[in-house]
Parts: C-alpha cells; sequence; structure tokens
C-alpha cells in the first residue's frame, strides 16, 4: 500500500500540537508465496488490503496524541504482524507538512514475526 494518506494528532513540538496533521504511511507485507497465490481466484486465498487500511484508520483514530512517529510505526508494525499470514513488515511514514524547507520527515520500522 503507498501513500496511505491520515490525519493524525501527532509530534512534539507545540506547533504539531495544535491540530491534526497529514501523514502517509506506506506498508510491505512479506507473505509466504505459497500462501498469497490464488487459484481460484478467490479473496480468502491472498491478504485483503482492506484489513491493512481498516487496521490503521481503527489504531489511528483511538491513540489520541501520538508524540513520535516511531512509536506510531512501531504500533502499525505489531498489528500487520497479528494477521496470520503475514511473516514480515514494513511500514513508513512520513509528515509532508511539518517543515516548508524540505521534504518530508519520516521514519521505517521493519520487523519479522518471532512466533
Amino acid at each position: 500500500m503507498r501513500d496511505y494518506e491520515i490525519y493524525i494528532n501527532i509530534g512534539v513540538h507545540e506547533f504539531e500540537k495544535k491540530a491534526e496533521q497529514r501523514v502517509l504511511l506506506n506498508v510491505d507485507l512479506y507473505i509466504p508465496l505459497a500462501m498469497n497465490t490464488s487459484t481460484n481466484d478467490q479473496l480468502d486465498e491472498v491478504v485483503d488490503y482492506d484489513f491493512m487500511r481498516e487496521t490503521i484508520k481503527a489504531r489511528a483514530a483511538n491513540k489520541g496524541h501520538i508524540h513520535l512517529q516511531e512509536a506510531f510505526c512501531d504500533d502499525m508494525v505489531t498489528a500487520m504482524l497479528h494477521y496470520p499470514k503475514v511473516l514480515a513488515a514494513r511500514i513508513s511514514t512520513v509528515k509532508p507538512d511539518v517543515y516548508p524547507e524540505c521534504h518530508p520527515v519520516g521514519v521505517e520500522v521493519v520487523r519479522i514475526k518471532t512466533s
């Protein structure tokens, strides 16, 4: 999933605490080929993209104010790893509107399921 846009309360600076900020997320999930190959053209044979969108939307809505993108990314990666077929996940977030003099500021987290 690329450039999934949400608005959340995030940031440690006072100017960031005054309103929601636009955040873009990129999600890569790693699933064994045998568990994500369609033989009957059925959704239950693969990872449903709605799972990613709905999980991110729900968790972001229930977090209140988040200080760090790193904490937000950690939480999102943990949530993605709860999906049974997912063996590893990489999530990046960027805040594109924080500083006018540079491109987006962001973070990326990669985690492999341990059990």
